[in-house]
């Protein structure tokens, strides 16, 4: 008998400067009931899930910035959709930042997604790998994209946990674009990778690559999902969001590196697909049997080298 999650990618429209958290929850809300109607167990929302993307901006004191972070999760903003989410039984993974403060004082910020089970307890918070973008100010550019002065990068990696009945992993945005992001998790027996994202779609280091956009974003997560036989849920925060032009396209891509279902708007817009688990074994048991064909000693460039050496 086949394993099923129905999953639903909560692909959310803009979040303007001045929408409160309040508001934003809501429309979560609202995307979780629309999940209800279709029987959905799993609902993933996309990147920076209850704020606008803050890194547009650059603020020389970043402590400007704190009120963009959450400090805990849940919190007063968000216990209202804990609290619907475990009355329907359905579980969620929800993106944003953090800001934590160590024992030591220190603070750190992070790009995260929390992942929560039906019945309310967070399974894990995965913090984001692969930060984009530049770390001080570049006034020529039309929007700013500064990632890597808002973010620290993760040193913890990629994990893999068991919940939903599945093997879950997580990555944020950019890491979809690293063939390593997939395959740390491949090697850990992944069925099922959520992946919340925010791209605007004009790339200002080289504009040519603006038209594919929505190109580059399927094929990195079919060629994740198929050379992985896992699924993949990419979802996106789209539309014109302070006055930029972001990728909405979320997707639901099967084992087999398929488009099961995508969104057809920019805006608040839930697709849902009807999962099989089962079918990741079709790959991970002929093509991609890691246990019979991998060479791993021959790939070790991959680990123990960061930049490009030209050979002799």
């Amino acid at each position: 008998m086949s394993r099923i999650l129905t999953v639903g990618a909560a692909q959310l429209g803009p979040i303007q400067r001045n929408h409160s958290r309040a508001s934003v929850v809501e429309r979560l809300i609202v995307l979780l009931h629309q999940a209800a109607d279709h029987g959905v167990q799993l609902v993933v929302y996309p990147e920076l899930a209850l704020t606008t993307f803050f890194p547009r901006w650059y603020l020389d004191d970043i402590t400007e910035a704190d009120h963009w972070y959450e400090t805990s999760m849940p919190n007063a903003a968000t216990q209202p959709l804990f609290d619907e989410a475990k009355r329907l039984a359905i579980g969620f993974c929800l993106g944003y930042a953090l800001l934590e403060t160590a024992a030591d004082g220190t603070r750190h910020r992070h790009n995260v997604q929390t992942l929560v089970e039906r019945d309310g307890s967070i399974v894990a918070t995965y913090r984001k790998v692969h930060i984009p973008g530049h770390e001080h100010y570049e006034p020529d550019r039309p929007f700013q994209h500064a990632e890597r002065y808002y973010f620290e990068p993760s040193s913890e990696g990629f994990g893999v946990w068991r919940a939903f009945g599945s093997l879950i992993g997580m990555m944020i945005c950019n890491d979809r674009r690293w063939p390593e992001s997939y395959r740390v998790m491949g090697l850990q027996g992944v069925e099922m990778i959520l992946c919340g994202y925010n791209t605007p779609i004009h790339y200002v280091p080289d504009p040519g690559q603006d038209i594919l956009q929505g190109f580059h974003n399927a094929l990195v997560m079919q060629s994740g999902a198929y050379q992985n036989g896992t699924w993949v849920v990419g979802v996106a925060k789209g539309g014109v969001e302070e006055g930029v032009d972001s990728l909405a396209q979320s997707m639901i891509v099967a084992p087999s590196g398929q488009i099961v279902a995508q969104a057809l708007t920019t805006d608040d817009e839930l697709v849902v697909a009807r999962c099989d688990l089962d079918w990741c074994a079709k790959y991970k048991g002929t093509l991609f049997d890691f246990d019979r064909y991998r060479r791993p000693e021959v790939y070790g460039r991959i680990t123990s080298q960061r930049g490009v050496e030209l050979p002799g």
